[in-house]
């Protein structure tokens, strides 16, 4: 699914982010990302999306090398992908139901599609009653399940959350990562990063922590498989 093969990251001001990296994640595993700031993790994402290229190394998803993707290719590699993000990155002009729209439809998806597909991703995160209200009447857990369900709409194969909970309540962020795992229960990969250790205390996932660019700890957990 994922694998780095002895990948590394210097920027050009010689910031060593990441140091021969090998690493792999199976299709349908959930995976915790832990480390202090600037220990590598933020690269570690830029990397898997293409945001960023590796110094040297490998870096395949779904068996495609993506280390060097050409600036064209990288949209169609991105669809493959749902992000999560801390801020949440909604259009507060636009509706509940026009911002997960949104990622459909710079896929080119029909008005019908849009119209069947959004519905249902809302009712997945509990919002469907909220559609038609603008992202600033709602609360930080409502609005990032707003952004979880823009991730999920056009069906990817991973979910990466980047500190998804930070913005929110502490109470509210075990139910987004229980709505991760009701995802990755249906044969999502999620890899999550997060500061939140009573987040990775309570679900018992595989966690990998790096420390200055390199992997200290890899807890393997096994591979949840996907609900018939």
């Amino acid at each position: 699914m994922i694998e780095f093969n002895d990948v590394s990251k210097v920027y050009a001001n010689g910031t060593r982010a990441l140091q021969h990296l090998n690493l792999y994640v199976d299709k349908g595993e959930f995976v915790f990302i832990v480390g202090s700031s600037g220990a590598g993790k933020s690269t570690f994402l830029k990397l898997i999306m293409c945001e960023e290229k590796p110094t040297s190394g490998q870096i395949l998803l779904n068996g495609q090398e993506i280390s060097n993707a050409k600036r064209r290719e990288i949209p169609y590699i991105r669809r493959k992908m749902g992000i999560v993000f801390q801020d949440f990155r909604l259009i507060d002009t636009m509706t509940v139901f026009d911002n997960v729209a949104f990622a459909m439809r710079v896929t080119g998806a029909s008005y019908y599609d849009i119209k069947k597909r959004v519905p249902y991703i809302l009712g997945l995160v509990g919002l469907q009653h909220k559609a038609r209200h603008k992202p600033t009447e709602l609360s930080g857990g409502e609005r990032q399940r707003v952004g979880l369900a823009r991730a999920l709409v056009n069906n990817p194969s991973i979910i990466i959350a980047d500190e998804p909970t930070g913005n929110i309540d502490p109470a509210l962020s075990f139910e987004i990562v229980d709505l991760l795992s009701e995802i990755n229960l249906r044969g999502t990969t999620v890899l999550m990063v997060t500061h939140e250790h009573s987040l990775v205390k309570h679900f018992n996932r595989r966690i990998i922590q790096i420390h200055s660019g390199q992997i200290v700890a890899d807890t393997q957990q096994p591979v949840v498989q996907p609900a018939d």
